[in-house]
């Protein structure tokens, strides 16, 4: 479409490897060349690569490029293979466009498509040409295509308030972004607007008001902005899964980010207007807002549920998105969380405190400057503040003392730290011959026993404690703290050392395995998500399902950005009738969130989760994106199937209907041509015949236009039976009279019901003679030149009525009943007699009144039709009760 040179920048989106992965190996690949605006070279770029290809070897078509009379671009269609278009007339003006059909048939390797947002003509085969290219692409041919930044679905609102032109032409997001490959092609706005100044993107009359108004230099630089951030989110996106899906926790500096740490408190809002500021010096970096609760759920703070609900509101007054983790060390928990967003910053806040509450503390700030590795931290100081305004203190030690003491480890090591030494001592009172060497040996064990219990902290109160004891009660003097000997000095002093030293390995030799256990489980868990992906039809709902019950959340949804960016459900657990109403309707306000791909996220209700716990969440993304891509390609192949049966039956109905309609119309014309030609000579029985097929090319007419309405009717489910209390017999006798000669009803054979066997059902009189009269005269005209046999029969609370030929019956897999089907059934002329409709409406009308129509074989040959209806249920006579009989 641009009429350039090959100088413009390119900015590939698709992530390292990409090439050489490809989701169905019988689908092409697409790859689209993006640019800002018209004239930045699309369609240059695209023919170059078409050239490219073709100098390879590659089998490279142009199955439609526009090339507006630039002579540049039409140079380099020169040595390639150029389609026909096909042409369209609409009203009266003649229109060509991309032959779908001409390129199937050609089936090239490549095949070139020029803007993929294009509305095709009126007539054509889809609507629009991305439709095109999807049909192109499911035949297994590669695509090259162009389009335009302000094409994109989702970016039109903000081309149109920024460009002041609104764009009749779009194409959805999903389909760019499921390219194999997009290149940006990207140039100055001063380059392209010389471009169009020199009359190389519109011709000259256009030039002037193209630069004054779509082409002026502000809307170039907010599309080319627009252009870039888009490509740059979908690298982001890919980026964000590769890294989940290899388990990084390395930070990547690929794009800033910036975690900011609020508590609730008063200063927040200065924490969150700080970092707000350094992402906007940043260059628009991301903003993550995060709050962390201690392991039992309870904030740093004492926040209640309206203090997050304000933080919410403050995260997302400075554009922020709003993130809640649980963990008992605040500095570790904010890292791990900034290490699985990617973070590059983490600001925090930290109030003034005194030199000696530094000493003995020195804080959140500090212990994750220590540990951020890679990440730069930034401390916002403030003075902490209470409710009623005046400067709070943070407590001092016992809070922290507080904090020490709580824990599942904690709460066994503590207790083991004090009873284990003492059962040393003991050990030491029972065999005072063991020697002091034995002793130390016991309170070593003890050290390493309440290591393993209760980790470092608990296990070196152990050791203290023990060697107090094994001083105090076994090292001479006897009861005392004095050491009489250097080398029970010795001895008491390196078992101390040792012991602390051994319970640190211990220590840290546990945290080792219960992250690797927590490894292993997290791996099982991604395992399994993966087999439910590969084993199910649609896995999203049972996906759901595991995610709740693994992170035990109480809804788990799927949730989509809609029109006029509101978020519609597209999947939840459990189903919203179960009494998930409180289940968030936006992902801000979710307690879990991850972002499975542009415009779908995954949320989860009911718990916050650790920051362990969201790196695995946020690594579920990638089974949720599969099986949200496998519900979208289901949903697409069942609207596919639906459109190529209705089409199907389109062409059945038109073929069927053009011929039994033209047969009786034609009789009926020539029968009265025949009885209006005067010079015809006709004798009454000659009058009566043309009259009599006159009749029944009428009567034919009218069961047509009865059959076509009735599958109508079924279609839309607009049948509705009037139900009351009826013989088979009636039915039966009524269906049989309606047959249209004595020699027809002559064939039919009625079997007498059981003596003493009602058969009264519960049906519509009128669609059961119809069922009926259709069955029959089917028997009859397929049945050969043997009877037709009706036979009824009472089973419990069902009566059956079958209708029997002894013609050359269908084969088992045979369609009887799918309409426009017909089963050898012709006329004299070789043409389909009938609409192929009567067993199709005959089973919709039994099914309306609750009632079946199944086939079956006839013993010795022929075929079976079984109608079974609803049994009336027969009324029970009440004796009268005489007054006094009782007694």
């Amino acid at each position: 479409m641009d009429d350039v040179e090959d100088t413009s920048q390119r900015y590939d989106s698709r992530p390292a490897g990409r090439e050489s992965v490809r989701s169905d190996p019988a689908r092409g690949e697409l790859r689209i060349h993006l640019g800002a605006a018209p004239g930045v070279g699309k369609t240059y770029a695209a023919l170059n690569e078409a050239r490219r290809r073709r100098d390879r070897g590659t089998d490279v078509v142009v199955g439609l490029v526009e090339t507006h009379g630039r002579a540049r671009t039409a140079d380099l269609l020169d040595g390639l293979e150029v389609l026909p278009r096909r042409t369209l007339t609409h009203r009266g003006t003649a229109l060509s466009e991309l032959d779908v059909e001409a390129v199937l048939a050609r089936a090239p390797e490549v095949v070139v498509v020029d803007e993929l947002a294009h509305t095709n003509a009126p007539g054509s085969r889809h609507a629009r040409r991305y439709e095109d290219v999807e049909e192109i692409l499911a035949a297994g041919i590669d695509v090259i295509s162009t389009v335009n930044v302000q094409h994109l679905e989702s970016l039109h609102d903000v081309v149109e308030r920024i460009t002041g032109t609104r764009q009749q032409e779009t194409v959805p997001d999903e389909v760019v972004r499921a390219a194999e490959q997009v290149e940006l092609v990207d140039i100055t706005p001063e380059a392209l607007r010389r471009r169009l100044a020199h009359g190389n993107v519109y011709p000259a009359e256009r030039i002037d008001a193209s630069l004054a108004h779509y082409f002026r230099t502000g809307n170039l630089i907010a599309l080319r902005e627009l252009a870039l951030l888009w490509v740059a989110d979908q690298v982001d996106v890919a980026l964000r899964r590769y890294r989940a899906d290899e388990q990084i926790d390395e930070v990547w500096e690929a794009r800033e980010r910036v975690v900011v740490a609020v508590t609730g408190g008063p200063e927040s809002l200065t924490v969150l207007r700080r970092a707000a500021r350094i992402a906007r010096r940043a260059g628009a970096a991301d903003l993550l807002c995060v709050q962390v609760l201690r392991g039992d759920g309870v904030a740093t703070r004492d926040t209640g549920r309206g203090s997050g609900r304000d933080l919410r509101r403050l995260a997302k007054e400075v554009g922020a998105s709003f993130h809640t983790v649980v963990g008992d060390d605040v500095a570790s928990a904010l890292l791990d969380f900034a290490r699985g967003a990617n973070a590059t910053q983490l600001v925090l806040g930290t109030s003034r405190r005194s030199r000696l509450a530094r000493l003995l503390d020195p804080g959140i700030g500090s212990r994750a400057v220590a540990a951020s590795g890679s990440i730069d931290v930034h401390l916002v100081s403030h003075v902490e503040r209470d409710d009623d305004g005046r400067e709070a203190t943070d407590g001092g030690w016992w809070p922290r003392l507080g904090r020490l003491l709580r824990g599942r480890r904690a709460v066994r090591g503590w207790p083991a730290a004090i009873v284990l030494p003492v059962l040393a001592t003991c050990f030491g009172w029972l065999f005072p011959a063991v020697g002091l060497s034995t002793d130390t040996v016991a309170f070593f064990l003890a050290t390493v026993l309440t290591a393993i219990i209760g980790g470092l902290v608990p296990a070196v109160v152990a050791a203290l404690f023990g060697g107090a004891l094994l001083n105090y009660f076994f090292t001479p003097p006897l009861y005392s703290f004095t050491v009489g000997r250097f080398e029970d000095l010795v001895a008491v002093t390196t078992m101390l050392l040792i012991a602390v030293l051994v319970a640190a390995v211990v220590d840290r030799a546990d945290r080792r395995a219960a992250q690797a256990a927590q490894a292993r489980a997290e791996a099982t868990l991604l395992a399994s998500f993966a087999r439910v992906v590969i084993s199910r039809s649609d896995p999203l709902p049972r996906l759901l399902d595991r995610v709740r019950e693994a992170f035990g959340f109480s809804a788990v949804a799927v949730l989509e950005r809609g029109a006029k960016s509101s978020w519609t459900v597209t999947a939840q657990v459990p189903a919203e009738s179960a009494g998930t109403t409180d289940l968030a309707r936006d992902p801000a306000e979710a307690d879990a969130d991850v972002e499975i791909d542009e415009g779908s996220h995954l949320v989860g209700h009911g718990r916050t989760l650790t920051a362990a716990e969201n790196r695995l969440f946020a690594a579920v993304a990638g089974p949720a994106l599969l099986a949200l891509r496998n519900r979208r390609i289901s949903a697409e192949a069942v609207d596919a199937a639906r459109r190529a049966e209705a089409s199907g039956l389109r062409t059945a109905l038109l073929s069927a209907v053009g011929h039994d309609l033209r047969t009786p119309l034609s009789a009926i014309k020539a029968a009265v041509s025949s009885l209006r030609d005067p010079d015809l000579p006709l004798d009454p029985g000659d009058r009566a015949e043309l009259l009599a097929t006159v009749e029944e090319s009428g009567d034919r007419l009218v069961a047509l236009v009865d059959n076509l309405l009735d599958s109508s009717r079924l279609a839309t489910g607009a049948v509705t039976p009037h139900r009351s209390t009826v013989a088979v017999a009636e039915i039966v006798d009524a269906a049989v009279a309606a047959l249209p000669t004595a020699e027809v009803r002559g064939r039919v054979e009625i079997a007498p019901s059981a003596p003493g066997e009602s058969d009264e059902v519960v049906a519509d009189p009128g669609l059961a003679e119809r069922i009926v009269a259709n069955l029959v005269d089917n028997a009859v005209r397929h049945g050969g030149d043997g009877p037709v046999s009706l036979r009824t029969s009472a089973h419990a609370d069902r009566v059956e009525l079958r209708v029997v030929d002894r013609g050359p019956g269908v084969a088992r897999d045979a369609e009887l009943f799918t309409a426009f089907q017909h089963l050898g059934d012709h006329d004299s002329n070789g043409a389909p007699g009938g609409l192929g409709l009567g067993l199709h409406v005959a089973r919709g009308f039994a099914r309306a009144m609750g009632g079946t129509l199944e086939p079956e074989e006839t013993p010795g040959g022929g075929l079976t039709m079984v109608l079974s209806l609803p049994r009336a249920q027969p009324v029970r006579s009440v004796r009268p009760v005489v007054a006094g009989a009782a007694s």
